[in-house]
């Protein structure tokens, strides 16, 4: 069974004005949604990215320029992701649907893992 990212999309300002109770309570809902994928076998893994930090890569012909970001002012950051096993794009939209994020008002990314040869 193919393996599908969900790339949690969300504008930085989406939780800003979220009082520690009502973040508590909505990590909770992440929580028990990812239980449930654990609980039906679709589980694979899932992790949310630091709000601040990383760097962003780019250049071409090993001349690489290294910049602080993406920061709080972008229009869109990636805030995390969860990976899951599902029978087709169907069934993963199905299971997105499912999803906290889209409750917030934020917008979710599925996109099929190709799977690669590993060395041995």
């Amino acid at each position: 069974m193919p393996n599908y990212m969900l790339l949690l999309h969300e504008q930085p300002s989406d939780f800003a004005g979220v009082s520690a109770a009502e973040m508590e309570s909505i990590i909770g809902e992440y929580m028990a949604w990812r239980q449930k994928l654990v609980d039906e076998g679709k589980f694979v893994g899932s992790a949310k990215l630091r709000d601040e930090g990383g760097r962003i890569i780019s250049g071409t012909k090993g001349d690489f320029r290294v910049t602080d970001g993406p920061y709080t002012e972008a229009k869109e950051v990636i805030g995390g992701y969860f990976t899951i096993s599902a029978a087709d794009y169907d069934e993963a939209v199905n299971i997105a649907r499912e999803c906290p994020h889209s409750k917030y008002g934020s917008r979710i990314e599925v996109r099929e893992v190709e799977t690669t040869p590993t060395a041995e």
